[in-house]
């Protein structure tokens, strides 16, 4: 069965959890509260054929920038978000978007899936899960 193609720009809609999730990435309260209040946008290009993926996520405050083939690990500089680097790896689950982020902080991760034209994203890390929706734009 073909996987889904996640190409498109989706705008956050919901977000829950996020000031815990960040405060388990020793994230500092002044930032974590700014980044509470931002409602970024997701830039998504994805190849299914050769599982190349570009997400840009994009705010008011700064982007971020995430290049990847999927199923292959990479070292990802996670400067923007809290000052560390990891060795990340996306794989498929099904049709879910699986990340696994090894390096200071356990379990450290994230998972994207698709319902209609929502885009949901669970982010882990030490136990801590926080959730954001995204519409598609038209």
């Amino acid at each position: 069965m073909a996987k889904p193609n996640y190409t498109g720009t989706y705008h956050m809609v919901e977000q829950e959890n996020m000031d815990s999730y960040l405060g388990a990435l020793d994230v500092n309260f002044a930032l974590r509260k700014i980044v509470c209040l931002l409602k970024p946008t997701k830039e998504i290009t994805h190849d299914p054929a050769t599982g190349t993926m570009k997400i840009r996520t994009l705010t008011t405050f700064k982007n971020f920038n995430m290049d990847f083939t999927i199923g292959k690990e990479f070292t990802e500089d996670l400067g923007p978000v809290d000052g560390r680097v990891c060795q990340t790896t996306v794989d498929w689950d099904g049709d879910k978007l699986v990340c696994v982020q090894r390096g200071e902080k356990e379990g450290r991760g994230w998972t994207h899936w698709l319902e209609g034209d929502k885009l949901h994203l669970e982010m882990r890390v030490q136990g801590i899960k926080a959730n954001q929706v995204f519409k598609k734009a038209n």
